[in-house]
Order: structure tokens, then C-alpha cells, then sequence
């Protein structure tokens, strides 16, 4: 699923400034040529000459202000209130940023392909649990566990594989191919509820889940786990190999897994 299509941009102002941060009642103001960085996220960042950290900043604060002539910066959080007058601007632009991560692929284009206006190839990486697009921004999530593989979807996306209870390969698209339609046709009916002994149902509900589909009343459910079926726990539920030990379906059964 493409979450995000939109450009990114950080704002860079370099020059001469001064900042004031307020912090409850206490205040610390300073003047002298620095770099101002201000993040998608309205994070804002003011380097000095020396060291790496920022010689004055605030993180993704509730509301952030930008006015001109001369431009000012006012950012606050709470008590917490950063204002960057710069005096003298060397450097005033927008610039397009993305994700860092590992490559894994070109993006295939997205949009209406017919007059090559949306059209993109940037390079796809790997970063903060999802894969993204460096030029475009497209954005797919990646399921927990997930290995993006060297080979593509007809869509052009590469594919990852994922294991459920067994061992799928799917898109990263969860439009094109999903994952949790895949489990489900797998795993539907193909246990009974400990408390009613009816069918088990796979739903994906917010993530993939295995819910009673019982009598009304029987409001028993279990978080589908990351991992492959390996056998049958004493209670009759199955157990699953998730790569640091075994494990019942049931992550909060006491019964001893059988060896």
C-alpha cells in the first residue's frame, strides 16, 4: 500500500543569527553565524561551528511559525518556545529529502503512465520498517519479519517474503498481492476455538488475527505470530517456530509446549 506520493522538503537557513530558548523560566539566548535546519516533521536544528550537536533545537514541536523580513522562526512545544531571528541570510532554500536505507530496488512509476507526467525510477531503499522511494516518496510498509527479495512483482515492485504460519512470497503492494488474503486462505477453519470448539476465522482487524467464529458471546482472538507452524500445544492450539523459540498461538497460554 503506497501511504505517501508527496515531495519532502527541509528548509536550510545559513547566516547570521540569534536564538532564544525558553524552557520553563529559564532563557538562553545566543548570536553568531550558523546553519538552521527545519524538518518535515517541524523539527528545528541550529549548528554551530563546533561538535555535533546542535547548539540549540527543538523536536517536532505543537506549532511552528515562519516570517519574513527578517525571516523568523518561532517554534513552540508547551513551555518550551525556540525563536531564530536571522539577520543576515548566506543561504535560504528548500531542499528535497528522503529516507536513508538500504537499496532494494527502482520504483516502478505510479500515476497515469500515459503522458509520463507521474512517471518515476528513483531508487527504492529500506528504512524504518518500510520501503521508500527517494525521488517520489511512494511509500510501502513492510509486514514484521519481512525479507524484500531480489525478484519483482508484474507490477514492478519487488517482493518480499513473510512468514505466517508458513512461508508466502508477495508484493510489496498490499493492494496487488495481500498478505493477509494469502493467510487466510491458508489458515481459515484450519483450527477450533479452545473455548467454544468452533471454526477459527483469519480477519485482519488493524494487523492479521485468528478469531472465534462461535456462538455470540465467544469473543476469543489471537494475534496471528510471526513465525512458522510447527506443532500442537497441549491446550490443542498450534505452536509456532518464531526464531528465538517456540511459542502456542495463545501468547499468554501456560501449557507446556511439547518438545
Amino acid at each position: 500500500m503506497t501511504d505517501s506520493t508527496t515531495e519532502t522538503t527541509t528548509r536550510v537557513l545559513a547566516g547570521d543569527c540569534t536564538t532564544t530558548f525558553v524552557d520553563s523560566n529559564d532563557e538562553t539566548r545566543q548570536r553568531g553565524r550558523c546553519v538552521v535546519v527545519v524538518k518535515p516533521d517541524r523539527t528545528v536544528l541550529v549548528h554551530d561551528a563546533s561538535g555535533y550537536q546542535p547548539a540549540a533545537w527543538l523536536t517536532r514541536p505543537d506549532a511552528l511559525h515562519v516570517g519574513e523580513d527578517p525571516t523568523v522562526l518561532t517554534a513552540t512545544d508547551g513551555k518550551q518556545y525556540l525563536r531564530v531571528t536571522v539577520h543576515e541570510a548566506t543561504v535560504d532554500r528548500e531542499v528535497p529529502v528522503s529516507p536513508v536505507g538500504v537499496p532494494v530496488g527502482t520504483c516502478p512509476g505510479q500515476g497515469d503512465a500515459t503522458d509520463g507526467a507521474d512517471e518515476c525510477d528513483g531508487l527504492l531503499v529500506r528504512a524504518r520498517g518500510a520501503v521508500h522511494c527517494t525521488d517520489c516518496d511512494r511509500r510501502h510498509g513492510l509486514p514484521a519479519g519481512a525479507s524484500v527479495l531480489d525478484s519483482t512483482c508484474e507490477c514492478g515492485l519487488p517482493r518480499c517474503r513473510v512468514n505466517r504460519g508458513r512461508e508466502f512470497e508477495v508484493c510489496l503492494d498490499r493492494t496487488c498481492e495481500s498478505l493477509a488474503n494469502a493467510v487466510r486462505e491458508a489458515f481459515d477453519r484450519a483450527w477450533d476455538c479452545p473455548e467454544c470448539g468452533d471454526d477459527l476465522r483469519v480477519v485482519e482487524k488493524g494487523g492479521i488475527l485468528v478469531g472465534c467464529d462461535g456462538y455470540p458471546g465467544c469473543d476469543t482472538t489471537y494475534s496471528f505470530p510471526t513465525g512458522l507452524a510447527v506443532g500442537t500445544c497441549a491446550c490443542g492450539l498450534p505452536t509456532f517456530d518464531t526464531g528465538t523459540g517456540e511459542r502456542c498461538l495463545d501468547g499468554r497460554c501456560e501449557a507446556e509446549v511439547p518438545a
